[in-house]
Parts: C-alpha cells; sequence; structure tokens
C-alpha cells in the first residue's frame, strides 16, 4: 500500500514529524501531537538535532515496536553518505512495515530506485531547478525541499525563502515537503499552503528534544493545518 503518497494525495497539506531520537517515548509524543507520519533514522549524524544515530542493528527492537504502535506512513532516512547506505538493510526495512524513504540524491545509490518503499529525495543549498526539473518522469514519488544553508538552521522563515519554495513546486509535477531547517511556526503554515506546498515535516529546531515540547508544538502546528 502507498500510504506515503494516498496521504500527500488526500490531504490539502500533511505532517510529518522527524524524531529528534529513536526512542518509544519519542514517537509516542509525536503521535499524540496528530503526526500523519513519522521519519526516523540510521547511520546518521544529523546536524539539526545534534544526535548521532546508528545502525538497524541497535534499532531494529524500536523500529519494530513502531510499526506496531503507529499504523500512518513510516520513513526512514537510511544514512548520511553514500557509504552508509546498505541494501541488505533496506530490504529489511521493507520488510519491517516501513513505506518509504527520505534521502539527499547525492546519497542515493542506484539500486534504491529498484525497491519497492516510496521514494522521497533531497536537494540541498546548492540545488538549481534545472536539476529539480529532470525528476519529472523518474519514479520519485516526492520532493524533499531542504535548500537552507546549514548555518541559517533556526532562523525566521522569509518571503525569498516562499519564493524559492513555490519556484519549486511549479518546477515539479510531484508533491513538496517542506522540512523545518527554519523555525518554522503556525504562522508560517498557511503562507506555505498557499504556495501548493504537501507536507510540512518538523524535527528538532522546531519541536525541540523532549517529548513534552514535540506533543506541545506537534499539536500546535497541526491545528494551523487543521484551519
Amino acid at each position: 500500500m502507498r500510504k506515503l503518497t494516498e496521504m500527500l494525495k488526500k490531504n490539502n497539506m500533511s505532517l510529518i514529524v522527524s524524531l529528534p531520537y529513536n526512542d518509544m517515548e519519542i514517537a509516542k509524543a509525536a503521535i499524540s501531537g496528530g503526526a500523519d507520519a513519522i521519519k526516523v533514522h540510521i547511520n546518521v549524524e544529523h546536524r539539526a538535532s545534534g544526535n548521532k544515530f546508528g545502525s538497524l542493528k541497535e534499532n531494529r527492537s524500536f523500529f519494530e515496536a513502531l510499526a506496531k504502535e503507529f499504523s500512518g506512513p513510516l520513513g526512514i532516512v537510511p544514512g548520511g553518505s553514500f557509504e552508509n547506505i546498505h541494501e541488505s538493510e533496506m530490504k529489511e526495512l521493507e520488510a519491517m512495515g516501513f513505506n518509504y524513504y527520505s534521502v539527499y540524491m547525492k546519497h542515493m545509490p542506484s539500486f534504491m530506485l529498484d525497491l519497492k518503499m516510496e521514494k522521497t529525495v533531497a536537494g540541498d543549498s546548492n540545488y538549481t531547478l534545472e536539476i529539480v526539473r529532470y525528476l519529472k518522469g523518474t519514479t520519485i514519488d516526492a520532493f524533499e525541499a531542504s535548500i537552507i544553508p546549514g548555518e541559517e538552521y533556526g532562523t525566521p522563515l522569509s518571503f525569498q525563502d516562499l519564493i524559492k519554495y513555490k519556484s519549486i513546486v511549479e518546477t515539479l509535477d510531484i508533491p513538496v515537503i517542506v522540512p523545518s531547517q527554519r523555525k518554522i511556526t503556525p504562522g508560517d503554515i498557511p503562507h506555505l499552503a498557499a504556495i501548493g506546498v504537501k507536507a510540512v515535516m518538523i524535527g528538532a529546531i522546531v519541536t525541540g528534544k523532549e517529548p513534552h515540547s514535540i506533543e506541545k508544538v506537534t499539536k500546535e502546528i497541526r491545528k494551523a493545518i487543521g484551519r
């Protein structure tokens, strides 16, 4: 079942929560807050959260528990570099019930195009519309607009950002997901929706790293989307 694609098609805007830690209490906070989808990581040193995520072996019991706890789309970032993404782990993750992967295009081995998982890819701050437009006609299901330079993480969303996101939305024929590299607020949601963004993905920069703050902020963003 193509859970992510169906979610993005059905909802005017969806809410994805990227967990700052692979921990069930954190996951339950996101679920209680109203997450439509959840994304987790392995084999990554994550810049936004400052956390290091271990291997599939180290996280297997959590992932198995999460797949039982959450019925929405489950996504995986399988590695923070080309060398850290392993075909054997991807096949295990498919079998566990993960629905989609999220990976920077520059880190993506070609074997990932053959997986049954739904496919989302990310650009980076060096993206160009000329490159992005060639996603048309591929098997990629959604584009994650991770276009903010690392040194600007956590700063407010600007009108210039909205124009850049709008240019991506209008260039592509697949859904665009905006991650919270900027400190996205509930007040930003109507403007992101107005330019055609199909999902916001909030992580540590917006939610913090504690269960209470993750649940609280997720609820606030959920309400803004509902409005």
